[in-house]
């Protein structure tokens, strides 16, 4: 198809072809390895059973391990079978109530997500980050691309939790923070939004930094509110302002999609509670430095006793489990 001509003239369509051709590569080459290593380990299974030969058992015990990590490879594609799950992530996140400790576990989950986003070679753009008076982040939003990058993030949408001995108190007293995450799809142009200009309230300013230091002398950020819906999103990371309109449409896009999946879910009394209160009684998982280690998801029961390991991005365990969670909880609800 890349070989047609004109396809390369519209470069986004060209674009989103080719991710869609890789995510269809990727579960091709999935289920490719899963049929070699079954007819491997049946070879051996074979030799071992007729010639009495141990090397092959040794062999088809080695090939049965690599099979069962495959397959629930496979299975994990299957949980993500959504039609947004292969897109890419618009992930923002928020401080709750808390001042400097807040903002701090704020700037902790974004390294959390970006690392993360690294760890599977996925790569991480910075739309917007708003800095703490003292510390940390008061909100951030980043786009995460690459394939099922939706599908696997939605699992850290709602309220986390922080309990830990606070670095910023003297008399090194237990805190409780609070801050929330929220992800949405990144929409591409196949899937129709309709924003009319009418909708639309554009400002601009200059973009600052920590400490109030500009970090252009033009005013490139750009601030985008659909009156409709008051929705508003941020953008002033890109070097032009023309740029940064163009995130800034996207993430709107994104934004007003899951509003729109929300009100669907609302009818069949399904709304996720991930846009909560970020305070007690509302989080989805919760993070225990002190007087113990423990990161307990409260909706799946999975649980972490290494928590430095989560807290630098090893989330694979909670998104797994979260999406059987998640399918179960859809096919109990059907059945009622």
């Amino acid at each position: 198809m890349e070989a047609m001509e004109g396809f390369w003239d519209d470069s986004d369509n060209a674009s989103i072809i080719q991710k869609e051709k890789s995510v269809l590569n990727e579960i091709v080459q999935t289920y490719s390895l899963l049929k070699e290593l079954y007819d491997e380990f049946e070879v051996l299974v074979e030799f071992a059973t007729s010639d009495d030969d141990e090397d092959s058992a040794t062999e088809a015990i080695e090939c049965y391990s690599k099979f069962l990590e495959q397959f629930e490879a496979a299975e994990l594609k299957v949980l993500l079978s959504d039609e947004v799950d292969p897109n890419n992530a618009i992930v923002s996140i928020n401080a709750g109530a808390g001042g400097t400790e807040s903002c701090d576990w704020a700037l902790m989950l974004l390294r959390m997500v970006n690392r993360w986003a690294e760890s599977k070679g996925f790569k991480v753009q910075t739309l917007s980050v708003h800095e703490g008076d003292s510390a940390g982040i008061k909100s951030a939003t980043v786009t995460i691309s690459g394939n099922y990058a939706f599908g696997y993030l939605k699992s850290e949408t709602g309220v986390h939790r922080l309990v830990r001995i606070s670095p910023f108190d003297s008399s090194a007293r237990r805190h409780t923070s609070f801050a929330s995450i929220f992800v949405s799809p990144e929409i591409d142009d196949n899937i129709e939004i309709d924003i009319e200009d009418k909708d639309l309230r554009i400002d601009v300013y200059r973009s600052g930094g920590a400490g109030g230091q500009s970090v252009n002398t033009t005013d490139s950020a750009v601030r985008m509110t659909h009156l409709p819906t008051n929705t508003v999103v941020t953008c002033q990371n890109e070097r032009s302002q023309l740029q940064n309109k163009i995130q800034a449409m996207k993430v709107l896009r994104s934004r007003l999609y899951d509003l729109e999946m929300e009100k669907r879910k609302a009818k069949d009394k399904e709304t996720e509670a991930g846009k909560q209160e970020i305070g007690w009684g509302a989080q989805i998982r919760s993070y225990v430095l002190h007087p113990y280690k423990l990161v307990k998801d409260v909706r799946t029961g999975f649980e972490s006793g290494n928590a430095d390991k989560v807290l630098d991005g090893d989330l694979d365990g909670f998104m797994d489990s979260y999406l059987r969670w998640s399918v179960s909880s859809k096919i109990e609800s059907e059945n009622k």
